[in-house]
């Protein structure tokens, strides 16, 4: 799950990405509204956390004109504000949770899956491809019936290449969905990830290298 958090205090701010990081998101972090416009505009997101008050303004505005665009990815609005008119007014421009500062981390990780899970209705929790099958909620994934264990980055991989099963999958896309901006441009870190997932599924021909453009997943049917 990818998220973007727009938070410019700098104590709670690295504290927020970390912890957010060892729960298994992957995490973009910016410090202002204008470059949370930005990474919305060319980066898919699950969700948006976001700080209220910032220094180029009210996130509010933001959440408004991005709704104005048509983005729907679910806004978290993180403030210090405890007001019941204030948490009106974030609902009514385009919010869709609000937690006021200071809050419980374990509480902001399940709103914020909770958030997600909304969107992900319409898409099956339970991806199956050949004799592979993915529990989405359940964090769990099976190989003909056999339980596999696999880290979070690797299931968030194999997430996406089931999901285009069939189709290839450019890294472009991998990139994008599954790492954050700490990934280095030229890094053959989707290279070994691709062939950990190779090892976990017991074949090399599972996901197929379509060079200069990306992979595909091939898994055979199960008994």
């Amino acid at each position: 799950m990818k998220v973007l958090v727009l938070e410019d205090d700098r104590e709670l701010a690295p504290e927020l990405v970390a912890g957010l990081r060892d729960h298994g998101f992957v995490v973009d972090h910016v410090t202002t509204c204008a470059d949370a416009d930005l990474q919305v505009a060319t980066s898919r997101y699950d969700c948006l956390v976001f700080d209220r008050t910032v220094p180029d303004g009210d996130a509010l505005e933001l959440v408004a004109r991005l709704r104005a665009d048509g983005v729907r990815t679910p806004v978290m609005m993180l403030t210090a504000r405890a007001l019941v008119s204030d948490r009106v007014a974030g609902f009514e421009q385009g919010a869709d949770d609000y937690l006021v500062k200071p809050f419980a981390f374990a509480e902001l990780v399940v709103r914020i899956r909770a958030l997600a899970r909304r969107v992900e209705v319409a898409h099956p929790t339970v991806l199956r491809v050949g004799g592979l099958e993915l529990d989405v909620p359940r964090h769990l994934v099976r190989l003909d019936g056999a339980l596999l264990t696999l880290t979070a980055k690797e299931f968030t991989v194999l997430e996406v290449l089931m999901g285009g099963a069939g189709e290839v999958v450019t890294r472009t896309e991998l990139v994008d969905r599954c790492w954050d901006e700490r990934i280095e441009p030229l890094s053959n870190v989707v290279d070994v990830l691709i062939g950990q997932l190779r090892r976990r599924l017991g074949s090399a021909e599972a996901i197929e290298t379509v060079r200069g453009v990306g992979y595909r997943l091939h898994v055979s049917p199960g008994p």
